[in-house]
């Protein structure tokens, strides 16, 4: 997106009346989720080589069918089809595609639709390379009692918990978490704490704002934790229209809520100003903590257990120069708890953050991936790094800079190098969102052609 003068004007003013509102200074602003380190800790992981990733593709005007689908991609170094793209299935439509997950056993493969509130589920286990959609979930809306915008799609045992961005009332921020089970029927819904409704929770600050975005699990902690967004108003209106609106500026989430994931009850609501996205939680049984960037405010915050054993909220680092509004969106925490991969749209870069200390990560590398890059996924050795670049429809950037894509890196412990690259627009695909990682070696009997 190419800024002139007064788009650039229009912007900053946006960003300092939200920063006024929510009294803070340094700011940016987003949505975006994905990699094999970021997986549900009840979920088999792909130790060595991933042989395909499977993209959620955002269907464009006048691009191929112009529908929704789920793309592979073989990333197999040893594959004749190396580098290519092998399988596509449309879903019908344009849904708004945003967030993809496996369930525990890895079977399936959930995928939902922002805007239609769609939940699509693909059989991933019968052929690896060749996804098959096997269930198309419509209800979703009347069944949550008015959840919109399925989100994260996290596996629990023999459930799926869906994040909602929004509600049908008022199409705002305030939504819940809706629970199904593996086979796509419908569990529960369990709405976020609010100031008038904290369910029994309890607020540490400010803010009991009822917003949600991202869901994660440490179990050995009976720990769920959710970040906040913003409501369906403003993920579906035009970027540039919203960043002019001063109350859209202000419709964006400030917590984090921690839940007792076996009772599913929220037990604490954070202060975490400037719309918490992506929400990644440490692997080592000794690190009781999660990371996660607020797009707002441009920074990293640490979600982690005291010595007392309650858990506090902590902002850690800033992800580059929040005053030349970077926009972080997708992270990625390495498999060892020592680096964080972060993801910013405006400039296109990824910045790698040691976060050995994790009270103090320190930026190490950064580089562009192009003129927009939102979704960040890592192998668990760490070699091989992932990039997409759709953010939202409505809010990927315009003309030339509309760049979609879906890259492969090998990172060598000092740098990224390019291995090849993807066109989604002149390949007839759309807009390239969500990664996910399949290999042939998670099933047997699975079908390789």
């Amino acid at each position: 997106m190419k800024l002139n003068q007064q788009r650039l004007n229009r912007f900053m003013t946006a960003c300092v009346l939200t920063a006024s509102t929510l009294g803070l200074t340094g700011i940016g602003m987003t949505a975006a989720q994905a990699d094999e380190t970021c997986q549900s800790p009840y979920m088999a992981k792909i130790t060595g080589q991933e042989d395909m990733v499977y993209v959620w593709t955002l269907g464009m005007p006048g691009v191929g069918d112009e529908q929704d689908k789920m793309v592979t991609v073989d990333v197999n170094p040893k594959s004749p089809t190396y580098g290519k793209v092998i399988h596509s299935v449309s879903v019908g439509g344009r849904n708004e595609a945003h967030h993809a997950d496996f369930t525990d056993d890895r079977r399936y493969l959930w995928a939902g639709g922002l805007d239609t509130n769609k939940i699509f589920v693909f059989d991933v286990h019968s052929n690896p390379a060749k996804p098959k959609l096997v269930k198309t979930i419509t209800d979703f809306v009347a069944k949550s009692g008015g959840v919109v915008g399925p989100h994260s799609t996290y596996a629990l045992p023999g459930r799926m918990m869906i994040t909602g961005l929004s509600n049908n009332k008022d199409h705002g921020g305030r939504t819940a978490l809706v629970e199904y089970t593996n086979e796509g029927d419908y569990v529960a819904t369990h709405w976020m704490p609010t100031d008038s409704n904290l369910q029994g929770a309890v607020k540490t600050g400010k803010y009991a704002d009822g917003y949600n975005y991202d869901v994660r699990v440490l179990p050995r902690r009976n720990l769920m934790l959710t970040s906040s967004f913003t409501g369906w108003s403003n993920y579906m209106m035009d970027f540039g229209k919203m960043l002019g609106d001063k109350e859209a500026m202000k419709r964006f989430g400030n917590t984090m809520v921690q839940w007792d994931l076996h009772a599913r009850k929220p037990k604490k609501v954070f202060d975490v100003p400037g719309a918490p996205l992506e929400i990644r939680c440490a692997w080592e049984p000794s690190h009781n903590y999660c990371f996660s960037t607020t797009a707002l405010t441009s920074k990293i915050w640490l979600i982690h257990e005291d010595k007392a054993g309650e858990w506090q909220a902590k902002a850690v680092a800033d992800i580059g120069d929040p005053s030349k509004v970077p926009l972080p969106v997708d992270i990625s925490i390495s498999s060892d708890d020592k680096r964080l991969w972060v993801n910013t749209f405006m400039d296109g870069k990824t910045r790698l953050f040691d976060i050995s200390d994790p009270f103090k990560p320190k930026q190490v590398y950064e580089k562009k991936i192009g003129a927009q890059v939102n979704m960040v996924s890592s192998s668990w050795d760490g070699k091989r790094l992932y990039y997409t670049s759709s953010l939202l429809a409505n809010w990927d950037k315009k003309g030339a800079d509309n760049e979609q894509f879906f890259k492969a890196y090998h990172w060598d412990g000092k740098q990224l190098k390019e291995q090849f690259a993807i066109d989604f627009i002149k390949e007839k695909l759309g807009r390239a969102h969500q990664m996910k990682f399949g290999a042939y070696s998670l099933y047997k009997n699975a079908s390789s052609k």
